[in-house]
């Protein structure tokens, strides 16, 4: 049987955008002599959906699409997914479905049976899992039909009392198919061939995997669709971060094969280098984790653009390596004429930083302004002189100039119809290093789930070929320039030692005792852990931060804000 996989980049509730996207891919198929065609999770809706599933409208459009999606199966299978009616009262309105066409029916549907809520999950929320598990033959095989979650519930300490494939094996499947929408981040494609081989190994059956592709806000899917045979060997693996399509024959994924166990040495060796502490900034910058993310970013700034129905972004550019990685992606995601940045220099701000910034435009071939704001601050600090009397200098002085600069580009962004993005990074944001309604505002935060030894990283990326970002901007130390002679480690510990603590703490949800014991400062580890924990109001006040990591701030990260622990 020949199978098509439709990896494609679907738009949120953009109902007639999705529904010609697959009909266009199953007239493809149809001649290419596909037997069935394999679209993603919830393709017809676009995920995640959100509270858009709770208006009977929303799901009504997804019907109606079913049915002229339908239209198109005459002489073909289709797997497309959906939002469906729960039939009974009891539980939730909705199933999360795959629902499978041919000849222009609905020949069989697989409803989701283990539906995430945790870190940017939200599903049971809206659907009501399954209590059907049911083999779909076509054409001479048995497909046992999942969908995403549903096959990953096989680590020792299992998220879900269920396995829907311990209910389906026993029908003797000839091959599994799962429909998928799996966010990025820089391990996570390690983990799907991780829970595929497990399933291979412990069920015997090819799979046949299909992912979806494209931001929806702050959440990237990567694509990155797979085809295994059932020994474990990858027949073939779709592209990363674009659309693509690829016809395969299940010939080719269930004949047999010389064993092939050393596929799952590379399981036990991504294991081993995550193990220790010392090892997780060499892997969070290592060159493949590095190139996937500026991937990631690209495609990102690229599809909230598109999908929002802009073309053009300002930001400020300071002449400091996180403005300049940022401004950086934008010309690769948006094309240097739709890039205008400003320069807002203060009597604070280095000769060279400017310097840099300038010659940062000129490399890159996009338009910049300079506008210096001492004139602007020396007027509010008059204007405050009165109420602020002859108090010493402190940070509302330097935040003063920090809001200034927002003020101007928010101006700029709204008489030219930009969208501004934020340059704020993750070590900044976790332990509150930035000015509410000043540098940390914006429309879209690019750089917010990177630490800065990863910008750091990305940057040199970013001049693997030539230099693009100027080189003294990568070698000065970093500051804010908000008073004489300001550096970073003023307010922080080194950024070697912070991001690995920072990590600590958000990745791996360590305690102050266990991230000590890794040899870090008891005292240095219970500032930064009080940092990150009192800065919680001003990241809920905090743009989309596109996410790249396994948690990122944001909407999978959920903290009270008037917390006492750790604070």
């Amino acid at each position: 049987m020949k199978i098509a996989i439709a990896q494609q980049n679907y738009h949120i509730g953009n109902f007639e955008y999705n529904r010609n996207k697959i009909i266009k891919a199953i007239e493809k198929a149809k001649g290419d002599q596909a037997d069935l065609i394999i679209f993603s999770e919830l393709c017809v809706c676009g995920y995640p959906p959100r509270d858009f599933l709770e208006f009977n409208d929303f799901i009504t459009k997804c019907e109606e699409s079913i049915d002229l999606i339908k239209v198109h199966s005459d002489g073909i299978g289709v797997i497309i997914g959906s939002p469906q009616r729960n039939p009974l009262p009891e539980g939730k309105d909705l199933f999360n479905s795959a629902i499978f066409l041919y000849d222009r029916q609905i020949i069989g549907v697989a409803n989701k049976s283990l539906l995430p809520t945790y870190d940017v999950f939200d599903e049971y929320r809206y659907f009501e899992p399954t209590n059907e598990w049911k083999i779909i033959e076509f054409k001479g095989k048995k497909i046992a039909l999942t969908i995403c979650e549903d096959i990953w519930n096989l680590s020792e300490n299992p998220l879900y009392r269920v396995s829907p494939m311990e209910l389906l094996i026993s029908e003797n499947p000839t091959l599994l198919i799962n429909v998928t929408a799996s966010p990025f981040d820089y391990d996570h494609d390690d983990d799907r061939k991780e829970i595929i081989l497990a399933n291979i190994k412990k069920y015997n059956i090819p799979i046949i995997y299909c992912n979806t592709v494209g931001a929806q806000t702050e959440i990237i899917f990567d694509g990155g669709s797979l085809v295994f045979d059932g020994l474990g060997r990858l027949c073939k693996e779709l592209k990363y971060f674009e659309e693509d399509y690829y016809v395969t024959l299940t010939e080719d994924v269930t004949d047999a094969m010389p064993d092939n166990a050393e596929i799952y040495q590379f399981i036990d060796e991504r294991v081993a280098r995550l193990k220790e502490s010392d090892n997780i900034l060499p892997y969070l910058t290592s060159a493949k984790n590095i190139s996937d993310i500026y991937n990631a970013l690209t495609l990102g700034i690229r599809d909230y653009f598109a999908k929002m129905g802009f073309s053009k972004a300002t930001l400020g550019a300071s002449g400091g390596i996180d403005s300049a990685v940022v401004q950086a992606l934008a010309v690769a995601a948006l094309g240097k004429e739709n890039v205008q940045v400003l320069l807002m220099p203060s009597q604070y701000s280095s000769g060279h930083s400017l310097a840099d910034a300038e010659q940062l435009s000129k490399n890159l071939g996009n338009t910049y302004d300079v506008l210096a704001i001492k004139d602007i601050y020396d007027k509010y600090l008059n204007t405050l002189q009165p109420v602020f009397n002859d108090l010493p200098f402190s940070i509302a002085e330097e935040n003063l100039q920090s809001r200034i600069r927002g003020n101007l580009l928010m101006a700029f962004a709204n008489k030219f119809g930009h969208i501004l993005l934020n340059t704020s990074n993750k070590s900044e944001l976790a332990v509150g290093y930035g000015t509410l309604y000043g540098d940390m505002a914006g429309g879209l935060s690019v750089l917010g789930d990177l630490y800065k030894t990863q910008i750091f990283a990305l940057a040199q990326f970013l001049n693997r070929e030539k230099e693009v970002i100027p080189n003294h901007i990568l070698t000065k130390a970093p500051s804010a320039e908000l008073r004489e002679n300001q550096k970073d480690t003023d307010s922080l510990p080194e950024y070697v030692i912070l991001d690995r603590v920072l990590y600590e703490y958000i990745e791996r949800r360590k305690g102050p005792k266990e991230i000590s014991d890794l040899g870090f400062d008891q005292a240095v580890v219970s500032r930064i852990l009080k940092l990150v924990n009192t800065a919680e109001f001003k990241r809920n006040q905090f743009c989309p931060i596109l996410r790249v990591s396994r948690k990122a701030f944001g909407v999978g990260r959920r903290m009270p804000i008037v917390g006492k622990y750790l604070s």
